[in-house]
């Protein structure tokens, strides 16, 4: 599946369940009413069991997609800062949080229908083959026909379709690209967009042309099967909106890539 963009088609996810006891993060309720799929955190980087079981139920309730999202093991860091794992732990790792999410899920109705890596676990496997090699065996180890939702071109997708497994490229709605097609730090300028509107504009021309516009100003090709609307980003709702409603006028179909 990876690497073009289904013709008048496009799924749309968020990362949802990523509030912890009291502290709140994002508008799980509102994004799941935009979205197809719902990347539920694990509780690794972030969420705390009945937040994650409260937004399984919500994602059933809704007809939502819902897939678990891996991460380091850095709730202070809310997983976005690199661990030099041992790759047989971070194996171990992705498992047991598949395992959670999916118990969690049948609860609730549901159950785990891909698997999507989360902040600094998802960059560093756009090129580190070790640990790109331990999440697909993670994957492999638990279901050998559950998809994994990641960065076209990684190393990651290139190793889970070799071994087997259904893969699936996105492309984010609300961050800046480098020329190369990956995406620009959190600490550098650009890296997150806030304008709804054209935010939506780009998606609209990603679904119809698989091309946007770098931030250095250059066009680059980036074709996805689903589009990432970050649920903690400012105005993350407002945004995914905009995106759905460009979407939707331009006579693309907004479904999800699982069932």
């Amino acid at each position: 599946m990876t690497g073009a963009t289904t013709a008048g088609r496009i799924d749309l996810n968020a990362d949802l369940g990523e509030s912890l006891g009291t502290w709140r993060l994002g508008d799980d309720e509102a994004m799941l009413d935009v979205v197809t799929s719902a990347n539920v955190a694990c509780g690794f980087h972030a969420g705390d069991s009945l937040t994650l079981q409260r937004t399984c139920a919500m994602a059933v309730e809704r007809g939502v997609v819902i897939g678990a999202q891996v991460g380091y093991r850095d709730l202070a860091g809310f997983g976005r800062r690199f661990i030099d794992m041992d790759p047989a732990e971070l194996t171990a790792d992705v498992i047991y949080q598949i395992g959670a999410l999916e118990m969690l899920a049948r609860v609730a109705g549901g159950r785990v229908a891909y698997v999507k890596p989360h902040g600094a676990l998802y960059n560093a496997i756009v090129h580190h083959e070790e640990q790109a090699a331990a999440v697909v065996g993670a994957v492999v180890a638990v279901d050998a026909d559950l998809p994994v939702l990641g960065l076209p071109g990684s190393v990651f997708l290139r190793r889970a379709e070799a071994a087997g497994l259904p893969t699936v490229a996105e492309a984010f709605a609300d961050r800046g690209y480098a020329p190369d097609g990956t995406l620009v730090p959190r600490s550098q300028p650009g890296a997150v967009l806030e304008d709804p509107g054209e935010i939506a504009e780009r998606m609209v021309r990603l679904v119809t042309q698989g091309r946007l516009t770098a931030v250095d100003g250059t066009d680059i090709d980036v074709r996805a099967q689903s589009i990432c609307t970050h649920g903690d980003s400012p105005g993350a709702v407002a945004s995914a909106r905009a995106v759905r409603a460009a979407l939707t006028g331009a006579g693309i179909e907004i479904a999800p890539f699982a069932t």
